[in-house]
């Protein structure tokens, strides 16, 4: 498998071909994509920032780990490979939505991708890939949110659109273990 190629699919999330990832993001191809949220026993949610080296959206808040599968690779073991090289740990996820989105960057790069979101509680230590990530930070829901909205620029596009969905999902997760 190569880990340069990213599966390409039509809006239904039904693989059309593999392609090279910097050609699919040239291009602005659509293709699939995973995001992985990732909360503690406290209800923080985990962020990271981006590398200022990656080929777009470098230097922004983001959450834990975002990736693409490889070509032939399940989404699910894919985001939990990536879990284990990005951020050094491993724990249960689990699938709460998809979406589609589509962002243009400065640098003539373009994401159009289906979204698989994934979301899962980890409490460890974290031993970042440095080569993919600047920064870790643990903050609260209401503390994202303020700081998203005084400054939307210093978040990823696909963020700013999972967020309030993942924010209901949580939400609902803490209802549910209350009751």
């Amino acid at each position: 498998m190569n880990r340069e190629e990213v599966i390409l699919v039509d809006i239904n999330d039904n693989p059309t071909g593999v392609a090279d990832k910097m050609s699919a993001h040239l291009e602005g191809k659509l293709h699939r994509a995973f995001s992985i949220f990732i909360f503690n026993t406290e209800g923080k949610m985990l962020l990271q920032r981006r590398a200022l080296s990656k080929y777009h959206s470098g230097g922004l808040w983001t959450n834990a780990c975002c990736s693409h599968p490889l070509p032939e690779e399940n989404t699910l073991a894919a985001a939990s490979r990536r879990l284990k090289e990005e951020l050094g740990f491993e724990t249960a996820i689990e699938k709460i939505f998809d979406f589609v989105y589509k962002a243009e960057f400065e640098n003539g790069l373009t994401e159009y991708e289906f979204d698989h979101v994934f979301a899962g509680e980890f409490d460890g230590a974290i031993n970042f890939n440095k080569e993919e990530v600047m920064e870790m930070s643990v903050e609260s829901i209401s503390s994202i949110k303020e700081s998203m909205s005084a400054a939307p620029e210093n978040y990823t596009a696909w963020f700013q659109i999972a967020f309030p969905k993942v924010e209901a999902w949580w939400n609902e997760q803490i209802k549910n273990k209350v009751a």
